[in-house]
């Protein structure tokens, strides 16, 4: 296995010769001048790499990668009109292999310590920029871009530097908490009943305040950026590599739910759709997962997800459009109130545990949001804004979708929305849509991790990363196949998955990392809702895989 920098992850953009070049040219001016400077950073990150070099780092090394591209931290900025990364936009996965271009995807080879020595607090305020990361022969290359500080970034660095303001926080938090969560609500509130709902408010508070926790724990050292760091400074390797297993998986569960969805919403609308294959005779949900299984799977390939992450940015809004959809036909179209409902449930009430947790699956993107952004003592207001905002807008859909559809409620209330109106075709159809853009940027930073893993000697062959890709994609739509249940799949990964992610892990990493600052009410708290989790998580987990296999005999 080879250990030189240079041939190893970093895969440089033919066009990059051709700036090289340019600069060179440019700078020849400069360089009597600037030449000892440059010769001393120089040094100084030749000394920085060497020292990065003795730390082990863990995989996963693309997770901060991958869920800032996930989640559009920072959000999308229109300046790049005009620049050479529009060039850029356009480049396929495909293509790439051929060209050997540099994509955002290209992982940092050089080993990079999870705490940064005394020497690295010498940097500004802001939290390290991947920029050590480089090898030598693009540190020359860029020595004099670092001189000019209103280049935050190049185009080989992570989005790590501080320049999200307050709002593009707010939105990239509601972008995440906003799923798909809240076509369940109902269902949740058919499930457990009226005082159930409570259980919706209690996971909103604990949410916030474990929230919180995490950023503490961003704070509590130098060089903590993502939730996998935590886990490392708080359970060494293995808590970094189990806490990285599980936001996986969660992820890889979400793109089951989308290829469910999209099975369930196609075939209301066209419930004839059949197709023969073989003699094999697909009736309509099953050829429309395969469907969405095809169409998403070239999105899967594209090595340059931006555009996708900047599409995917409007989920806020479609979520928006989806319940605005609803109370229309409840309110104007006079679809109106049908049922009472009941009061508690308690035979099912695990079940809407489950997918009230679900809906609030977002701390896997907060330390994200909170390191990239210019003012980080907001972080707070920006998650009493998201989860406020999400918290109003679940209870409102819960509210109205199982007054009006009472216990008939599905498992998506797009389900019952009358086909004839035409705000259920906008809703139903937005639902579609949505997790088009979605699939690929949820499935990249699972993909990315496994790429982590190909030997060195095999990186730079792309077609293990495209079968990698293709069998991630063909796995979920197995699963979709095997278990087409969205509602339970659903509570099944919010009580296994999200109350460990969080509730459970944020609250056992504060107390691990900084026990002896803590509060005895700050311990005391989070005991309760560790306590919290865990109960639910057995009852929830217990009562939906009982369900799904009851489901699956029948």
């Amino acid at each position: 296995m080879k250990n030189s920098v240079s041939e190893q992850n970093f895969y440089i953009e033919s066009e990059e010769e051709d700036e090289e070049k340019e600069f060179n040219r440019d700078g020849e001016g400069e360089a009597d001048v600037n030449g000892t400077d440059s010769d001393e950073s120089l040094a100084d990150d030749n000394r920085q790499q060497s020292k990065t070099g003795s730390y082990n780092t863990s995989w996963p090394q693309s997770y901060r990668q991958s869920i800032d591209l996930y989640s559009s931290v920072p959000s999308p900025n229109l300046t790049f009109l005009g620049t050479p990364t529009l060039s850029r936009l356009s480049s396929s996965y495909l293509s790439s292999s051929l060209t050997r271009r540099h994509t955002p995807e290209s992982l940092p080879t050089v080993v990079k310590p999870l705490l940064d020595k005394p020497e690295d607090e010498q940097l500004p305020p802001q939290r390290r920029s991947s920029r050590s990361l480089l090898p030598p022969t693009l540190l020359r290359r860029s020595s004099s871009i670092r001189k000019d500080e209103k280049l935050s970034r190049v185009s080989h660095e992570l989005p790590m530097s501080r320049q999200s303001s307050f709002g593009q926080a707010v939105l990239n938090g509601l972008n995440v908490l906003c799923g798909v969560g809240i076509l369940s609500t109902p269902y949740a509130a058919k499930e457990g009943g009226w005082l159930g709902l409570s259980i919706l408010l209690i996971f909103a508070v604990l949410s916030f305040y474990t929230g919180m926790l995490l950023r503490y724990c961003l704070d509590s050292e130098p060089g903590l950026g993502t939730y996998p760091d935590i886990g490392q400074a708080a359970f060494g390797t293995a808590g970094r590599v189990v806490i990285s297993i599980i936001l996986y998986v969660e992820l890889y569960a979400c793109c089951v739910e989308y290829i469910i969805l999209e099975s369930d919403n196609l075939s209301s609308l066209f419930p004839n759709a059949n197709i023969s294959l073989g003699g094999f005779e697909l009736d309509s949900p099953h050829f429309f997962a395969l469907m969405t299984t095809l169409a998403v799977l070239p999105t899967v390939w594209l090595r340059d997800l931006s555009v996708l992450s900047y599409i995917s940015a409007g989920g806020v809004i479609a979520s928006v459009l989806v319940v605005l959809c609803l109370f229309w036909i409840g309110l104007v179209d006079n679809v109106g109130i049908h049922s009472e409902g009941t009061v508690l449930n308690l035979g099912t009430l695990p079940v809407a545990i489950g997918l009230y947790g679900y809906c609030y699956s977002g701390h896997a993107v907060f330390p994200n949001i909170y390191t990239s952004m210019a003012q980080p003592s907001r972080f707070p207001a920006v998650l009493l804004a998201c989860f406020g905002i999400c918290t109003l807008l679940y209870a409102g859909v819960a509210y109205m979708g199982y007054t009006m559809f009472g216990e008939k409620t599905e498992s998506q209330f797009t389900l019952n929305l009358p086909q004839d109106l035409v705000a259920s075709k906008v809703a139903v159809w937005t639902t579609v849509v949505n997790p088009f853009t979605k699939y690929a940027l949820t499935m990249s930073p699972v993909a990315m991790s496994l790429e982590e893993l190909i030997p060195s000697n095999h990186m730079k062959s792309h077609m293990y990363a495209i079968c990698i890709r293709t069998a991630l994609v063909i796995s979920t739509l197995l699963v979709a196949l095997s278990i087409p249940f969205f509602g339970l799949v659903m509570s099944l990964i919010g009580s296994l998955l999200t109350m460990l992610v969080t509730l459970i892990l944020p609250c056992a990493c504060f107390l691990s990392i900084l026990r002896a600052k803590a509060t005895r009410f700050q311990i005391a708290v989070c005991i309760i809702i560790i306590a919290v989790g865990v109960v639910s998580s057995v009852f929830g987990t217990r009562s939906s895989l009982s369900q799904i296999i009851e489901n699956l005999n029948t």
